[in-house]
């Protein structure tokens, strides 16, 4: 498994390498976790060499490595006659958040990174069609985007969640959120619906670390919603399975995501998934009135449905029996299986 990765920072595909590895050693192979440069703006391209350079062809003993399989750039500049690309995302800001990211740009920043743009299409198509034996989008949010930005086929395969004991203790007077506190994650958009409601029975716990807490902290004493909505910073592991265990439904309703382990977590422990009808790869999988609730992205479109679920308990505990059956599924026995299939 080769994967890249910025100091001190740890993404979902960190986590869906490490349970791709351990996967494939519970299947009896031998596997491990790479995790190769990616480097700050400005100097991407001396990651995308570095990963070209770097040998992923045997072992330290000088075992060959049957083959690899890389998550996302530049990982997948790696060099190998059996490569699979499992892919999460390329870089998004010379992609689909090109807009956002060059917003405010002088004329001669936004010349410069276009010309930068230009070249890490023209590096990734060359990589993503040349360089990789198969190509396997984690989302068809994914597989939009490779079509969309240089017309790449690929395969689909969904990352199942991640190996947690996952159970259902009920269903609660609390909605919960955990993500990254991030404009593109959204959570802002539960504080309005929280706000405008009708309902006044559920209260909101919101899990997570990141830039957007201050503002959140400050719209939630604007809002009046102390009593009601909480921030609970980080949580461990257990602390998050307990979460989705008792929560009434679980919010996860970022902008155009790639694919986000929240929705098959939530869906394991037998809980809804509301999200909006933008938010990409939570949106493919959440079914609306069948395993999860589906709104169009405004506080009052997400309002009407936190109502229905304060209004029916019932309601959730239908969903989230919908939701269970879903996520049977993503399993990993069959994602390795899918992931070692002959070219």
């Amino acid at each position: 498994m080769v994967t890249s990765g910025a100091l001190f920072v740890r993404g979902g595909h960190l986590t869906i390498a490490e349970e791709t590895a351990s996967a494939l050693r519970r299947a009896g192979h031998q596997a491990e976790v790479l995790i190769t440069p990616q480097n700050r703006f400005g100097r991407q391209l001396s990651a995308y060499l570095a990963n070209w350079l770097t040998d992923v062809g045997e072992t330290a003993d000088g075992k060959p490595v049957d083959q690899v399989i890389s998550l996302r750039f530049p990982s997948y500049a790696v060099r190998h006659p059996r490569h699979v690309c499992w892919l999460n995302h390329r870089m998004r800001e010379y992609y689909d958040l090109w807009e956002r990211f060059v917003r405010g740009l002088g004329r001669q920043g936004r010349f410069k990174e276009g010309v930068r743009r230009r070249l890490f299409h023209g590096v990734d198509r060359w990589l993503l069609t040349r360089n990789v034996t198969r190509l396997v989008a984690q989302s068809r949010t994914i597989q939009s985007r490779l079509q969309r930005f240089g017309g790449i086929a690929s395969e689909l395969l969904y990352p199942p969640p991640p190996e947690r004991p996952y159970r259902t203790d009920g269903y609660g007077d609390y909605v919960f959120a955990v993500s990254r506190l991030h404009p593109l994650k959204r959570l802002d958009l539960l504080v309005e619906a929280a706000a405008v409601a009708r309902d006044r029975t559920l209260c909101f716990k919101i899990a997570g670390e990141g830039e957007e807490e201050a503002r959140l902290r400050e719209r939630i004493r604007e809002l009046r919603l102390d009593d009601r909505v909480e921030l609970l910073g980080p949580v461990s592991d257990a602390r998050l399975v307990d979460h989705y265990a008792r929560c009434r439904a679980v919010y996860f309703a970022p902008w155009n995501e790639d694919y986000g382990f929240v929705t098959l977590e939530a869906f394991r422990s037998g809980k809804a998934v509301l999200t909006a009808t933008d938010s990409g790869g939570p949106a493919e999988l959440v079914r609306h009135g069948e395993s999860g609730l589906v709104a169009e992205p405004t506080a009052e479109a997400v309002a009407a449905q936190l109502d229905l679920l304060g209004g029916e308990r019932g309601l959730a505990e239908r969903l989230g029996e919908g939701a269970r059956r879903a996520s049977a599924e993503h399993r990993w026995d069959r994602a390795v299986e899918e992931l070692l299939r002959p070219v």
